[in-house]
């Protein structure tokens, strides 16, 4: 069993617990009394409610209690990117989903993970503090309880998490980077396909230009500063530029069998000290394909140029 437990050591006299928890540790109210409930509390090795007082020198200890998860297990190899006392960070591949949906399903990131923490002897549920597409690859991280939860959404909150994605995109960007600033929602009559619409969710999209290849398509880098559902999808088709592969905001594509998506980094806080976490994807091996056939064909032609201008 993981070491799920957090100790705090008092420095001054006679604040209450619940004040220390919340002021120092940043605890939600509402998590707090949960704890509570649950006799998770002690100070100095003996269960106390979160009225009680303080001295210096006291030791408080908040325990989580172990929990049922409510996916099945599935052992499936997956691809760690991180992993601490309270994340764990994984590379999802394409054309996987994140979480099992209507339909019975036990292929999902989520029974994989279940089948993972039954073999490190984690019980904890899972929760998924970001969530891709079935078709887009990259990092998704993890909370393995629920102070990690609630601190790490703080900070999306607040804006203070990176996300970067990767994409391949139609046509060439004239400009080296760009910002869209476009309110994102469901049109009338939909309820799976976005649009920029006036009346939609605030959204920001930063965008910056890595390549323009030769045959219209081009390799970009993406920041979200909001997180709506297919955002980057909606945001790219909008300024004329939609995703290789993005059947529903584009076309079909030859070169890739989804959406040219992946999300290549995660960036926050970590919860317990200050250090900067950075937890990166590398790109997917179909992006590589395509990339590496564009130089491939671009060589190819150059070879061609060449032996037209011997003869």
């Amino acid at each position: 069993m993981i070491d799920d437990s957090i100790e705090y050591y008092v420095d001054k006299h006679g604040d209450k617990i619940k004040k220390i928890m919340s002021d120092k540790l940043d605890f939600s109210f509402r998590l707090i009394k949960k704890l509570e409930e649950e006799g998770n509390i002690y100070l100095n090795g003996k269960k106390v409610s979160s009225n009680k007082n303080t001295y210096i020198d006291d030791i408080l200890r908040i325990e989580f209690s172990d929990e049922k998860n409510i996916y099945e297990e599935n052992k499936m190899k997956l691809n760690i990117l991180f992993e601490n006392q309270d994340f764990l960070a994984v590379n999802k591949p394409p054309y996987m989903l994140v979480h099992p949906s209507k339909v019975e399903r036990k292929d999902t990131l989520a029974n994989g993970i279940v089948g993972y923490y039954k073999e490190k002897n984690i019980k904890r549920k899972i929760r998924f503090i970001n969530r891709l597409d079935m078709n887009t690859s990259g990092v998704v991280l993890i909370a393995k309880n629920s102070y990690a939860q609630s601190r790490i959404m703080t900070q999306m909150n607040e804006n203070k998490i990176l996300k970067k994605y990767t994409a391949l995109i139609k046509g060439p960007l004239e400009d080296s980077e760009g910002v869209i600033d476009k309110p994102i929602g469901l049109e009338k009559n939909e309820n799976i396909k976005r649009s920029v619409i006036e009346k939609g969710k605030y959204s920001i999209t930063r965008y910056k230009l890595i390549k323009n290849y030769e045959n219209e398509i081009t390799l970009i880098e993406l920041m979200l500063e909001t997180g709506r559902t297919h955002q980057i999808r909606v945001h790219m088709n909008y300024i004329g530029h939609p995703l290789i592969g993005d059947e529903l905001y584009g076309e079909k594509s030859k070169l890739l069998e989804r959406q040219a998506l992946h999300c290549s980094e995660i960036g926050f806080k970590n919860i317990r000290n200050d250090e900067y976490i950075n937890v990166k994807a590398p790109l997917p091996e179909d992006f590589l394909k395509v990339m590496e056939g564009i130089r491939w064909k671009k060589f190819c032609l150059y070879q061609q140029e060449e032996l037209l201008q011997v003869q």
